[in-house]
């Protein structure tokens, strides 16, 4: 404020200086070009006189000094006298603008200046009784070739002005400045400063009490947001008019592998995916936009919406969803309500099928027994897939069973004597070896586990082969192993086997009458028994699906 205060009274003080001389000079140019325009009229009427009546004889005789010139031009404009060069060799002065308004109103006057500007000639006409033209011209320094002869002078006045101006522009701002500085702004009502700033100084006060309630509230609200977002599964990102990131949390720090540093930073040194920054630009062009993309092996949702305030946009929000359990979910349920739909329209068009042949009588009587067999083993697969269905479905929705004691070693004896005619049939032979084993479960989840997994064994095992089922106590719980003599399963399919209507060998889960749901079933089961499955396979060489119960069963949280 000082350096203000000085420049301002010096730059006053200079300005005043130059304003004085330009007006001064500028008033004393005008009167002298005034003066010198009725002295050359006056010369010029006495110039007329004797020229009309001594003639050109009058002229000659004239002592002109160099600064002027006398001129006798003819009505048509052919110079007659010219007391500064030959006539002769002049151009024609019809032209010329003071000749023009002699020859028109008996006077005339014009001024025109070298072209260099610093020189002015001022000429003057009248017309004589025989219509001819007699001019006078004056030559003159202009105002500024005048400046430039006084600028010497001009100079040390204006040094003389500058240094006296600039010590009373010090003295006098110092003396302004110096009760300012001494004020405390942290406590206004406590200054002794001039009375005209009381009334700032009391407002100051009360915008330092509005600014610290205000802070205090800001800081609780920070604190609040901090919080929340801090909390938040949900990845949140506020980025500012231009792009710049004005909060992120935790979250979202985790996903785009970053930190607080960000903070001020184009979110483009964040992320620079161009589908993500095409859907801000969207956001902030449409008020909102929605992405869905892949991000270290999981799916996000991106909701971006733009910030307004007064009718300006001020910024972007932009918040993601880890979706991919939904997203793995509703894929699965599309996948499976499209094989649910597949598998009961296959056996019910075999049972339509063969209904239709019999009710039209296009069947022998000695095939009856063969398309009533089609009828009764497609509806026994159709009301096994039904409650394969409803078994899952019981799964899925995870609700609780009562639970009990089970020796796991009687389980798996009575699945093996429920299946052993099936076995036999084949000539497989189907063996149980361990002992007792006692888990709590769910009796009938374990009895499903127990028999898929057996039947199985048994429907892609190969003749004549074998089939051992194993329950044994161990250190951490208990083992259930069913071990096959089997077809195998190849390498790319293992980590399938377990999806629900995923068949290796479709032409042989058809012929077996299996669901397709077997193990999908285990694995749910497996899964509500917060146990752990294993499977060792080979093409050519069995398989191998090992379960291990834990010591204590508790229902497995998702």
């Amino acid at each position: 404020m000082n350096r203000k205060i000085f420049y301002s009274i010096l730059l006053a003080s200079l300005i005043v200086l130059l304003a004085s001389f330009t007006v001064i000079i500028g008033v004393m140019y005008d009167y002298s070009t005034g003066l010198l325009k009725r002295q050359m009229r006056l010369e010029l009427g006495l110039a007329k006189s004797a020229l009309e009546s001594s003639g050109v004889a009058y002229l000659e005789g004239l002592d002109i000094d160099e600064s002027s010139r006398v001129t006798w031009i003819a009505s048509d404009g052919t110079v007659l006298f010219e007391s500064d060069a030959d006539p002769a060799e002049m151009d024609n002065h019809l032209g010329r603008e003071e000749i023009s308004e002699a020859l028109a109103a008996g006077w005339g006057e014009s001024s025109r200046w070298s072209s260099t500007l610093t020189e002015q000639t001022i000429y003057s006409a009248v017309r004589l009784d025989d219509g001819s033209v007699l001019r006078i011209s004056n030559s003159r320094a202009s105002v500024l070739s005048l400046l430039f002869g006084m600028l010497p002078p001009m100079a040390l006045i204006f040094a003389g002005a500058f240094i006296l101006s600039a010590i009373l522009a010090g003295r006098m701002s110092k003396r302004v400045v110096e009760p300012l500085n001494r004020l405390d702004l942290d406590h206004p009502l406590e200054n002794d400063a001039y009375p005209e700033l009381s009334p700032l100084l009391n407002r100051i006060n009360r915008q330092h009490q509005q600014i610290t309630a205000q802070l205090l509230e800001l800081r609780r609200r920070t604190e609040e947001f901090a919080q929340i977002t801090g909390n938040m599964n949900e990845g949140l990102v506020l980025l500012g008019a231009k792009g710049e990131v004005i909060s992120i949390n935790p979250a979202a720090e985790r996903l785009f592998m970053t930190d607080m540093s960000c903070v001020g930073q184009n979110f483009l040194t964040v992320d620079r995916t161009p589908e993500l920054t095409q859907a801000i630009s969207r956001a902030t062009s449409t008020g909102h936009a929605e992405l869905r993309c892949e991000r270290e092996g999981r799916e996000y949702q991106f909701d971006l919406s733009r910030i307004e305030s007064d009718g300006k946009v001020t910024g972007t929000v932009l918040l993601a969803f880890d979706v991919t359990e939904q997203a793995l979910a509703e894929s699965r349920r599309r996948e499976f309500t499209a094989n649910v739909s597949h598998e009961l329209k296959t056996p019910l068009q075999t049972i339509i099928g063969s209904a239709e042949l019999i009710e039209n009588g296009l069947v022998k009587s000695e095939d009856m027994p063969r398309f009533i067999g089609h009828i009764r083993f497609e509806a026994t697969r159709l009301v096994r897939l039904i409650e394969d269905i409803i078994r899952l479905s019981q799964l899925d929705e995870e609700q609780e069973m009562p639970r009990e004691d089970v020796n796991l070693y009687e389980l798996c004896d009575e699945v093996v004597k429920s299946l052993e005619p099936t076995a036999s049939a084949r000539g497989i032979k189907l063996e149980l070896v361990g002992g007792v084993c006692v888990i709590n479960g769910v009796r009938r989840l374990l009895y499903e586990i127990v028999y898929n997994l057996c039947d199985n064994a048994i429907k892609y095992n190969v003749d004549n082969g074998s089939v051992t089922v194993t329950a044994n106590p161990d250190s951490d719980g208990a083992l259930l192993s069913v071990s096959d003599t089997g077809i195998g399963i190849p390498p790319e399919h293992q980590s399938r086997i377990f999806e629900r209507f995923y068949r290796v060998d479709k032409s042989h889960s058809k012929q077996s009458g299996g669901t397709g749901l077997g193990l999908s079933i285990v694995k749910h089961a497996v899964k509500y028994h917060n146990a752990k499955l294993e499977l060792v396979s080979a093409p050519g060489k069995g398989t191998t699906i090992t379960v291990h119960f834990p010591a204590k069963e508790n229902k497995a949280d998702d």
